[in-house]
């Protein structure tokens, strides 16, 4: 069975001359199709850089890396682009909302540019899903945080992404606006089967995750499943 992501000694290194900076050292880690991941770790551990590496936003300076099957190393950036478009979804922690653009318009937008002939009505949907029919034609200033990263959620799940990753998605939330979109963020994972990998500070969001992964100094420190953390709780 093809795995859903699957990364082979990939080292990463940011920066040019003395300023440059090794990231990621030797990472390797497989993620099973339908499996919710989660990463933790201290700042400036490599989480979010592994994140990006897995969603196709950066790319490795050696190493492997598939994602659904697919190597991303011989892909060019509109290929790989086109890829990510399809494949992968992304919710990031300060949301990203164009603030020209309604909710509305803020998925469908995407969905157009990859050809979706019915972008709008698939928007809709999506916004309908997570509790934002009544704010369709609303802009994200005039949206709540928590709201404004539902509008995130539903536009990272309206191309139906094999892949989510999840870049401390209640780290700008209140408690529980932020836990209201950790449920929202785990049943459209399980609605949807879809692979679910999320860098997080909060113990109790990586405790609802199939599997954590420990990084320190751009490497693997420790892996741990759900039920080897539940026995220790």
């Amino acid at each position: 069975m093809v795995k859903a992501i699957e990364l082979e000694n990939v080292d990463l290194s940011l920066g040019r001359g003395a300023a440059r900076v090794h990231i990621l050292r030797g990472v390797s880690l497989a993620v099973e199709q339908g499996e919710a991941v989660g990463l933790v770790g201290p700042s400036g551990s490599g989480k979010s850089t592994l994140l990006m590496v897995m969603a196709g936003l950066e790319r490795q300076d050696a190493g492997v890396v598939r994602i659904d099957g697919q190597d991303l190393g011989p892909l060019d950036e509109d290929a790989l682009a086109r890829f990510r478009g399809r494949r992968v979804g992304i919710v990031f922690q300060s949301f990203h909302l164009l603030p020209t653009m309604t909710a509305l318009e803020n998925v469908a937008v995407p969905l157009e540019l990859s050809g979706a002939p019915d972008a709008f009505e698939r928007a809709e949907a999506e916004l309908q899903q997570v509790g934002l029919g009544h704010r369709l034609a609303h802009y994200p200033a005039e949206l709540s945080g928590g709201e404004q990263q539902r509008v995130a959620l539903a536009r990272a799940l309206a191309p139906n992404p094999a892949i989510l990753v999840a870049d401390e998605p209640t780290g700008n939330l209140d408690e529980t606006t932020g836990a209201q979109i950790v449920d929202l963020l785990f049943r459209m994972k399980r609605e949807r089967g879809a692979t679910l990998v999320l860098v997080t500070h909060d113990p109790g969001l990586a405790r609802q995750c199939d599997r954590t992964i420990a990084l320190r100094s751009g490497a693997i420190d420790a892996e741990r499943s759900a039920a080897l953390t539940a026995g220790r709780a």
